[in-house]
């Protein structure tokens, strides 16, 4: 190993906050404090690796000096394709650099004209969000997404691709955030702050993966940066300032389970950075002698504020190397060379420092292929190289697509690395090694355990390394994991069946509790062989330095063991509970036996006029209960996961003062003469409608008896207006709209008035007595005990349904009419007890089921990846009341078994066409458009070409009129070709779809024209 420190890297004396060295090798960058600004600086990295090199003037040592920041620059980065470098400094602000080509040499400005720029850098983009010093800034793997961290206790992801951008704004933390990772396979961002934490997230959802406080619970003071790193092959994470026995301590958490049972001891201060070497080792062979296959290792770097630096193999249990008093102070930034043999060191006091490993010390390299190789075996394939290998090759031939296809690697290259891609969605449980399966290998191994006793006599089972499984980091049960509730049945599904795949136990986090004194490994197997020939670089290498300072170069005495065994280490259970995609409602909601829905469903929407009885609520809401449990007996061999599915939706439309689930004794007879329950009469009730301006009706009968006639009578009020008529019969059921009132009396008739009170029609005659009657805008709706709908519109004086029979969806079934409405667009619904919904077609002349909650459809439909965030808006209308719950929380069957993707995506597509076809017959437009814009992402992502050709063809229609045409140009009064413009963008996204893409761009572009 060589030491230099090359003194011509300085910032006059102030302190350098960061340094990074670019992916190529050639240069590096500084950041930290100029004169009266930040200062940037890009030097060349020539002059550090050779001698002849820095005595020669005509290389230059400084490339480019960049004075932009106006405080001070805590952290540079370079993008890790090398184009770019991001700073970010006490300004607040993120600075995005680029080369500039085609510029000669420039002079920095306000010097003397010796110190000229070689390289000209730009900032080409400011990143403005954070309301506090930026402390750190991170690229993702394949630069999809930038973070940067601040004292403003934020994280901000930045979509690289688009800059200024923001994906999303992780909060959480509750201190100074000062350090940033991504893990290599940009499946999680790690995140270290004041706040005595470390927060693990989820680059899938940006949601909280785990919060680790115990290591720093004991942390006191603050360093002034608290750098992370991740190891290449992802299984370890180690943190900066962590306490052990009070005693400063970098912490190893392991990405299996988040265990915090090892870490690097040693340092007399806190420690501030950790960086990994960015190469995985294996051991150097000796000449002649035979390859033994040993592990691959890492190496990594730890800096403290004890000014000491010391470096780490994983496969030696003492540091290869320790050097202390390198800097006059803390040591502040640590950054190697990408061929992971160099490491430079920065430090507040304004100097860096470079350490020169030889192949000897740290071991041979792993090539890019065996490294890909690794990360393939844990984490399956990186959906990176599947999809851009394949698609490299396409020419995109239209200026629009090759738009479109830089949005999409923005958004879709955001899923590289989330293995959400089909490879990964069924588990390869089919790793063979010399004829065994490794499941099999895993067992033998399990039962030759070497068992060693330590000096107190306490058993130590020395763990054995075994290679997981292929299903990884990406088997289906963790991305569709459901949190598994004690008592719910659901738990008690799930049990054999993760017990039959150890790996989607381990990923679900369900593991046994062992004895902690087996949990904590204190030797392993590796450990053993090598320890006593630990090549601890001490003596015999001093003739190779060159130091410029007194350094003392010693192994750590304070190290009995690599792994000090954390006091009260914990047993290897996660307490992490996994909750992917589902909202603490929905649990709530999953678990318990039927809930009452809140009083704020009743009047939260005013799409329906609804009415809602104040006087009886109590007593429907006990029938409610009951009425839900009756549907509960009669599922027999089902578990009551559906609880909350099967629970008859008649409160957000509570229409009578009556429960509708009193079941009339059904005759067994041949003949079936279906009657619906009709509402008792009462001496007086009033009922309120609407939502916004809510409208009172009081209904007093008998008021009066005039030569032998009862007269009821019928007051409104709304707003202070009121007004008030008397009916010749006592009166069953009022309702009313923002445009009329309706009224069924005793004697089956029907009255009709206007919002003012003038009758509109003569009383309506009724083939029988009323049992449900339902008001919206000019529709009139009647439900009739001998079980028929009529609908009319009371402004045309049309007849929409005539007395149509519930026959077809009543006969055969037990089941009774829960609940009924009739949309704004006069559709009438009507909701079953046994969960399904109808709504009566009036052009057709028929029911269509449109919602069910017992389809399996619905629960094993996952269409997660096909959602936007504007689409929440579009999704509300007369299709989602009906169906009730949230559609995202019936992924149930997906999550509990893991379908074969081409049933779930079979059974996906059968869904969506359903939800789009069933929004058509309620013509509702709005969540049309939402679910046909599903549809074509689904369509799209899948590669259904032909049900995307025969939709945009739909779209578009015939581009020349004819009277043969039966093509309509609007749907639900949206137009199509307005819709066609919407679907585009989202086919423009697939590569494949290039040419369908541009055949319907033109011919739109055409009929624009025209």
């Amino acid at each position: 190993m060589k030491l230099l420190k090359p003194s011509w890297v300085n910032h006059n004396g102030k302190p350098i906050f960061s340094v990074d060295i670019h992916p190529d090798g050639t240069k590096f960058a500084t950041g930290g404090q100029g004169e009266d600004s930040g200062k940037v600086v890009i030097w060349n990295m020539a002059p550090v690796l050779r001698e002849e090199d820095e005595k020669n003037e005509n290389i230059p040592k400084l490339l480019c000096q960049m004075d932009n920041h106006l405080a001070c620059v805590n952290c540079v980065r370079w993008s890790n394709n090398g184009l770019y470098l991001a700073s970010g400094g006490d300004d607040k602000l993120v600075m995005v650099w680029k080369r500039a080509a085609f510029i000669g040499p420039s002079t920095v400005f306000g010097s003397s004209s010796k110190l000229a720029n070689v390289e000209q850098w730009r900032c080409v983009t400011i990143l403005r969000n954070h309301t506090g010093d930026v402390m750190d800034v991170a690229w993702s793997p394949h630069d999809v997404w930038l973070a940067s961290c601040s004292v403003d206790n934020t994280i901000v992801i930045w979509n690289a691709r688009k800059f200024p951008e923001i994906v999303m704004t992780l909060k959480g933390h509750t201190g100074l955030v000062k350090g940033l990772t991504w893990d290599p396979v940009g499946k999680y961002i790690a995140s270290q702050a004041d706040d005595h934490s470390l927060k693990v997230w989820r680059t899938m959802d940006w949601q909280l993966e785990t919060n680790i406080t115990k290591p720093f619970s004991e942390c006191g003071g603050t360093t002034h940066v608290l750098r992370l790193s991740w190891s290449p092959d992802g299984q370890y994470l180690v943190s900066a300032h962590a306490m052990n026995n009070s005693g400063p301590t970098a912490q190893i958490i392991e990405r299996d389970g988040w265990k915090t049972n090892m870490d690097f001891v040693g340092h007399r201060k806190a420690v501030t950075v950790v960086k990994f070497n960015p190469k995985i080792f294996k051991k150097k062979q000796k000449n002649g002698s035979t390859p033994k296959p040993s592990c691959p290792y890492c190496c990594c770097a730890v800096g403290s504020k004890d000014r000491s630096l010391s470096v780490w193999l994983t496969s030696l249990k003492r540091p290869l190397v320790v050097i202390h008093d390198l800097f006059d102070k803390s040591i502040m930034d640590i950054t190697w060379t990408l061929n992971g043999l160099g490491l430079l060191v920065c430090s507040m006091d304004g100097t860096v420092a470079f350490l020169d490993f030889s192949q000897d010390e740290l071991g041979d390299p792993l090539n890019e292929e065996e490294k890909n190789a690794i990360h393939q075996n844990i984490y399956g394939k990186s959906l990176a190289i599947t999809m851009e290998s394949q698609l490299s090759t396409t020419i995109i031939e239209n200026p629009e697509m090759l738009k479109y296809q830089q949005e999409r690697q923005g958004n879709q290259n955001a899923n590289v690395a989330q293995g959400s891609g089909p490879e990964n969605q069924t588990p390869k449980l089919t790793n063979v090694l010399n004829g065994e399966s490794l499941e099999d290998i895993r067992k033998n191994l399990l039962k030759k355990q070497v068992e060693t006793r330590t000096a107190d006599g306490r058993r130590r089972i020395t763990p054995l390394c075994i290679a997981q499984l292929d299903t990884g980091d990406f088997s289906p049960a963790l991305f569709n994991s459901v949190p598994i509730l004690p008592g719910s049945s659901a738990s008690t599904q799930l049990t054999p069946q993760i017990s039959s795949d150890s790996n989607t136990a381990n990923s679900l986090g369900l593991r046994p509790s062992h004895d902690p004194s087996t949990t904590s490994p204190n030797k392993t197997a590796e450990e053993n062989k090598d320890s006593a020939t630990a090549p601890v670089n001490s003596i015999g290498m001093k003739s190779t330095l060159l130091l410029t300072s007194a350094s003392k170069i010693e192994p750590m005495k304070a190290l009995d063991s690599r792994f000090t065994e954390r006091s009260k280490a914990t047993p290897g259970v996660t307490s992490v509970p996994i909750t992917i995609g589902i909202t603490p409602l929905d649990r709530a909601k999953d678990s318990s036996s039927v809930k009452e829905p809140k009083g704020k469903d009743e009047t939260s929407s005013d799409s329906e006029d609804k009415i809602m009885n104040k006087t009886l609520s109590m007593a429907k809401r006990k029938g409610e209960i009951e009425g839900g449990e009756v549907v509960e007996k009669r599922k027999k061999g089902r578990p009551r996961k559906d609880a909350k599915m099967m629970m008859p939706i008649s409160q957000p439309f509570p229409q009578t003062p009556v429960s509708v689930k009193e079941e009339l004794p059904r005759l067994a007879t041949p003949a079936v003469v279906l009657k619906l329950p009709t509402p008792s009469i009462q001496k007086s009730f009033s009922t309120q409608v609407g939502t916004d301006a809510v409208t009172y009706l009081e209904v007093e009968n008998e008021v009066s008896v005039v030569s032998g006639a009862r007269l009821s009578q019928l007051k409104w009020r709304r707003e202070g207006r009121e007004w008030d008529t008397l009916l010749p019969s006592r009166i069953i059921i009022a309702t009313g709209s923002s445009d009329v009132v309706a009224v069924a009396c005793e004697d089956r008739t029907l009255s009709v008035f206007t919002a003012c009170g003038r009758r509109l029609i003569p009383s309506i005659m009724l083939p029988a007595p009323m049992s449900a009657l339902h008001c919206s805008g000019h529709f009139v709706m009647a439900l009739m005990a001998s079980a028929t709908l009529s609908v009319w519109d009371v402004q045309k004086q049309t007849a929409l349904v005539k007395n149509e029979s519930l026959n077809p969806i009543l006969s055969g079934t037990d089941a009774t009419v829960s609940q009924s409405l009739i949309t704004q667009q006069g559709v009438a619904v009507v909701s079953l007890s046994n969960g399904k919904t109808y709504c009566f077609n009036s052009s057709l002349e028929t029911w269509n089921l449109i919602a069910d909650k017992q389809d399996s459809l619905v629960q094993c439909a996952d269409f997660r990846n096909c959602l936007s965030s504007q689409d929440v808006l579009g999704s509300m209308g007369p299709l989602a009341l009906t169906q009730g719950r949230n559609l995202s929380a019936g992924r149930l069957a997906s999550r509990l078994s893991s379908t074969p993707h081409h049933l779930q995506q079979g059974m996906t597509l059968a869904f969506l066409e359903n939800q789009l076809s069933s929004a058509l017959m309620l013509l509702s437009a709005s969540e049309y458009r939402h679910w046909l814009l599903i549809y074509a992402r689904f369509l799209v992502n899948e590669g259904y070409e032909h049900r995307l050709r025969e939709l945009c063809q739909d779209l578009l229609g015939p581009v020349h009129k004819s009277s043969s045409s039966s093509w309509e140009s609007t749907v639900l009064g949206l137009r199509k070709r307005d819709l066609l413009t919407e679907v585009l963008p989202v086919i423009g996204q697939n590569l494949r779809f290039q040419r369908l893409f541009t055949e319907y761009q033109d011919q739109l572009e055409l009929l624009r024209l025209k």
